[in-house]
């Protein structure tokens, strides 16, 4: 029989061979010790951006449980809350109140902490790889395009109640975050056009109880519920998890659905699927742009989240989206 403990080195074993007979307990108790000690060892992994970055992180969770196995995994974030119901994590901290941190797991520990920022490697920015799978390569775990991971309790699943509506939730995203700027309070980037969310409001209203969801100060859709109010993140996710069909932009509410494993529609403009989406959903693109763009203010990216206004490339709506081919691929999705 043998018995096998890890070194300092996680992926190194040694063995030692008990007799056939009858194994000694003590030598056995030992063995185990050695192979699940976990009281000094630990992964800190520090997360830091918006709340839909924080959700597409759940997505590693497993792997990096599995790899690093005789480690605590300590999660340091922005939104705290996406992780805490995570039955891999260990702790849970909110980015600047870490508490005697250095003392329970840096001093005299056997530590690994990853805080390197993933928008900022090569493959992201040349728009070659995934957020998530430039963050497996940070923390050295496989990319098999993984999905989020979101985990309510039991209190909080009561509470999405609140959301129940006589007809099935068609939940319909106009704009996201927390942009605020120019006069117009809508960033083109990101925020759906007003003509295609009217039009898909117009189409699915007699069927569906439309909520439409966006920030304070956006624009509304008329004969639907607007949820333009601040709300808890665990509210947030509470109403993408009870809504039956989603069509969303990109924000942290699709990353939610795929965290729920909801299939939804999101559109896209100057941010790429290809970089922050998921398979799981079907993602629509804008038409590539007419004319001679102006990108003066863009850096390593080409559009900012906020959308600066002097550099949007489209004339119309139209020149935008084909609303044949969104009808086509909406009937497709509300049929299934």
């Amino acid at each position: 029989m043998k018995v096998g403990y890890k070194t300092q080195t996680d992926n190194e074993y040694k063995s030692i061979k008990l007799p056939d007979n009858e194994s000694s307990p003590i030598i056995v108790s030992v063995a185990q010790t050695k192979d699940n000690n976990m009281e000094n060892k630990f992964l800190v992994w520090h997360i830091e951006g918006g709340l839909g970055k924080n959700i597409a992180a759940t997505a590693l969770i497993p792997a990096i449980a599995k790899k690093y196995r005789s480690r605590r995994l300590v999660i340091v974030a922005s939104y705290p809350e996406v992780f805490l119901n995570h039955p891999d994590v260990y702790r849970v901290y909110r980015v600047g109140l870490t508490s005697y941190f250095y003392d329970d797991y840096i001093l005299g520990k056997d530590t690994v902490v990853f805080r390197q920022e993933p928008y900022f490697q090569s493959g992201h920015i040349m728009r070659k790889k995934h957020l998530v799978e430039n963050w497996a390569d940070i923390v050295n775990v496989s990319y098999d395009k993984q999905q989020p991971q979101l985990f309510m309790n039991m209190i909080q699943s009561q509470i999405a109640g609140v959301w129940n509506r006589e007809k099935p939730i068609l939940l319909l995203q106009t704009g996201g975050g927390q942009y605020q700027g120019q006069s117009l309070n809508y960033t083109w980037t990101r925020d759906m056009p007003i003509d295609l969310a009217n039009h898909v409001a117009n189409k699915y209203q007699n069927d569906y109880h439309i909520i439409q969801l966006t920030r304070e100060g956006g624009y509304i859709i008329p004969n639907v519920e607007v949820v333009n109010y601040q709300l808890t993140n665990m509210e947030l996710m509470g109403l993408v998890g009870m809504s039956t069909k989603r069509v969303l932009i990109d924000s942290s509410a699709q990353h939610a659905a795929a965290g729920f494993g909801l299939p939804s529609v999101v559109f896209w403009v100057g941010t790429s699927p290809e970089n922050f989406g998921y398979n799981i959903h079907t993602n629509i693109k804008t038409l590539p742009p007419v004319g001679n763009t102006k990108m003066v203010d863009s850096y390593l990216f080409d559009y900012s989240f906020d959308g600066v206004p002097h550099e949007c490339p489209y004339q119309t709506v139209d020149e935008m989206f084909n609303l044949t081919d969104i009808d086509k691929t909406l009937t497709e999705y509300f049929n299934k």
